[in-house]
């Protein structure tokens, strides 16, 4: 069997405390797995930072590389950007690229590698207009995107609860979707 290559990216939101456990789930359901996170996530990460590429076996990125620097990770059969706040989902779908984390994703559909973002976000930014307005872009980009019923619902702004981020479906939604290199199409 093939070994699938996963881009798993996060942002800074209280699920981001839990990714240890989120790696171990993805290697289990048979991913090589590449953590990426956003400058303010890997702050708050930054205690764990070194266990975390010895887990992954890669080193945890968070800026982009420099010009002439080779690659460290493999190529992607699929991306999880999980959690994605309401700033890095605004600015995927706006193509603004400062963030390494969203610099690959915005790629990422160009280069046709599945994607799926599940968003946190408390019910008060998803008021805002951009915010649906960004949700529908990525959508009709071909970004599986878990907002809503069977996904991520919104909650009241400080009223979240970080363990109950439904993270077992945002793996499984990725492998719905992904990439099987030892069958050369996308699994069903």
């Amino acid at each position: 069997m093939s070994t699938r290559t996963l881009y798993l990216f996060s942002s800074a939101a209280p699920p981001v405390f839990d990714i240890a456990h989120v790696i171990e789930d993805a290697q289990a359901d048979g991913w090589d797995v590449c953590l990426g996170l956003t400058p303010t996530a890997a702050r708050w990460l930054a205690d764990s930072l070194d266990g975390l590429a010895v887990l992954t076996g890669h080193p945890v990125r968070w800026d982009y590389k420099l010009p002439g620097e080779p690659d460290v990770w493999p190529k992607a059969d699929a991306i999880l950007l999980a959690p994605a706040t309401f700033n890095t989902i605004n600015q995927w779908a706006l193509g603004i690229t400062d963030k390494y984390i969203v610099g690959v994703v915005a790629e990422g559909i160009g280069k046709g590698i599945p994607t799926v973002a599940m968003p946190c976000v408390n019910a008060a930014y998803v008021q805002h207009p951009q915010f649906d307005r960004s949700v529908e872009t990525l959508r009709g980009a071909g970004i599986t995107v878990l907002h809503g019923e069977g996904g991520f619902v919104p909650n009241q702004p400080g009223q979240g609860d970080p363990a109950a981020y439904p993270w077992r479906v945002a793996l499984a939604a990725v492998s719905a979707g992904s990439y099987d290199p030892a069958r050369g199409d996308r699994t069903e």
